[in-house]
């Protein structure tokens, strides 16, 4: 194949070799002879509101992102384009070609069955009981820990955008790609982020995540003024959609309500728009389906065995843990037809990281999602496998410092399990765990440990860690103490410091 040599916008070198390896809905693309990026070709010709759009992403506003605190960061969260090129009257944009990890090791079930291997690992793959356990191999499906962590960076990424000014358009697992062995997970399509006021969107999103408000007006001309159009507020509903996929492998709107029996399309229209409605809606219960139900509408040659995310009753939304429970009520209940009332990015990134600190190990080693969160009682099980918690669980009750001496209570609970450490951020409530942690911030403080009966934690750099409930005796960097009921321990005296009332719950 002839390899095409060109010079981008700002002057640089840019070659690809000429054959289409990809084509998208607006695009083909074109890898360079290294592989190390690829050009979309955009085949319509672009008008000048277009052309100066492509030039701020791929100007200030990547600057804005990438030449900050945290740059670095985010080249892993976005597949960010580059630079622009012009080649035979065709704009096109220089991106970089996605991490190995986002593309198939393994494949489908069967040796491959489906021909996937090396292809990349789109998220829809990932948020269907039916493609996830019914075709991929076992070792692509990570465990519910890692979709929570690929939650976390798309809330992180989502955030950022959205502080920029920025939104994205068309969120969907079409537009971002993950990966559950690694819980990775990245952005791409970025070429049509939407700057409201300035630069409108190009497309109104990807089906199952189109906003209720944006499919109820679709019809309208594109100028009134009735007419809502993808923005920040639209992200932050396919944001929770995908969120409530990813953990709960089932879409938020689709149930077993039918309104257009003669329609199809209508009928489609009005479940996603007018008539959308939370299929765990506590107070209308009409779009929410049973095993019954599913067993009579899901064909048993497609899949003959009835998976347990189908079942609203055995994994209802509220094994999300009290954090994210709250967010999913008020992005598909409260927010679903009223956009002010949805989370932001920046609640779910809060709620999605203290969840993990929620999570206990489930002691069934066959159980295929490994991790559990904690549910606040005397007998917590598994809601994957069933299986009971046995033994002495530690639960660390965090209070933080408020000026002076006193420490008020937070809406934040740790539980530990054997290995389990603390970081700064469980020491310090003025850091959380982002993109602008420093290296030293990242290291681990402490670990527990359960050895002959008895749970320990063992202090590994804190210098003013204290046992109040002891006399206030100081736990020293190297030393160990042992957990009881009750106990006081004080991690950091400083301004936001935090102090953890420990509560051992027996099972």
């Amino acid at each position: 194949m002839d390899t095409v040599k060109l010079k981008a916008s700002d002057g640089s070198p840019v070659e690809f070799v000429d054959e289409i390896v990809g084509a998208g809905g607006m695009k083909d693309v074109y890898f360079s002879p290294d592989r190390s990026y690829v050009i979309g070709f955009f085949r319509n010709k672009q008008d000048e509101n277009a052309r100066e759009r492509l030039e701020n992403i791929v100007g200030k506003y990547r600057q804005s992102i990438f030449n900050q605190i945290g740059g670095d960061y985010w080249k892993e969260m976005y597949c960010w384009p580059e630079r622009i090129v012009e080649y035979n009257g065709k704009i096109g944009i220089v991106v970089p070609t996605y991490a190995n990890h986002f593309f198939f090791e393994y494949g489908s079930l069967n040796n491959d069955s489906l021909a996937i291997k090396g292809r990349e690992k789109e998220g829809k793959w990932f948020a269907s009981p039916f493609l996830k356990y019914g075709q991929l191999d076992p070792n692509e499906r990570g465990n519910w820990l890692s979709y929570l962590r690929i939650s976390i960076k798309i809330a992180r990424s989502v955030k950022r955008l959205h502080a920029a000014g920025l939104a994205h358009s068309d969120l969907s697992y079409k537009n971002v790609l993950i990966d559950p062995v690694t819980g990775s997970a990245s952005i791409i399509d970025i070429d049509g982020l939407v700057v409201p006021g300035k630069f409108p969107p190009d497309v109104i999103g990807t089906p199952d995540f189109i906003a209720p408000e944006v499919m109820q007006t679709l019809k309208l001309p594109l100028g009134d003024k009735n007419r809502k159009l993808p923005s920040r507020q639209t992200d932050q509903h396919a944001l929770a959609v995908l969120i409530y996929m990813y953990l709960l492998n089932r879409h938020p709107l689709r149930g077993r309500k039918v309104h257009d029996c003669d329609d199809e399309a209508h009928d489609e229209e009005l479940a996603m728009g007018e008539k959308a409605l939370f299929i765990e809606n506590p107070s209308d219960t009409s779009n929410r389906y049973d095993v019954q139900w599913v067993r009579q509408n899901e064909s048993p040659s497609r899949f003959p065995t009835l998976m347990p995310w189908q079942d609203l009753d055995t994994l209802p939304y509220k094994i999300l843990g009290p954090y994210l429970s709250e967010l999913v009520e008020m992005a598909f209940i409260d927010g679903l037809h009223d956009p002010i009332k949805r989370p932001s990015a920046n609640d779910w990134e809060d709620a999605l990281v203290k969840t993990t600190d929620l999570l206990q190990q489930c002691s069934n080693p066959d159980c295929n999602q490994k991790w559990f969160v904690f549910d606040n009682t005397r007998r917590p099980v598994c809601p994957f496998c069933k299986t009971p918690f046995r033994g002495i669980l530690p639960v660390l009750n965090l209070y933080s410092k408020r000026g002076n001496n006193s420490f008020k209570a937070e809406n934040y609970r740790v539980m530990v399990y054997n290995g389990v450490r603390l970081y700064p951020w469980h020491v310090n409530r003025n850091i959380f765990p982002n993109e602008k942690l420093t290296a030293d911030q990242k290291k681990s403080v402490g670990y527990f440990q359960f050895y002959n009966g008895q749970w320990y934690l063992r202090n590994e750099t804190l210098n003013g860690m204290k046992d109040i409930t002891h006399g206030g005796k100081l736990v020293g960097a190297g030393e160990v103490i042992a957990l009881s009921e009750g106990q006081q321990i004080l991690l950091s005296d400083e301004d936001g410091g935090r102090l953890i009332q420990v509560q051992l719950v027996q099972c």
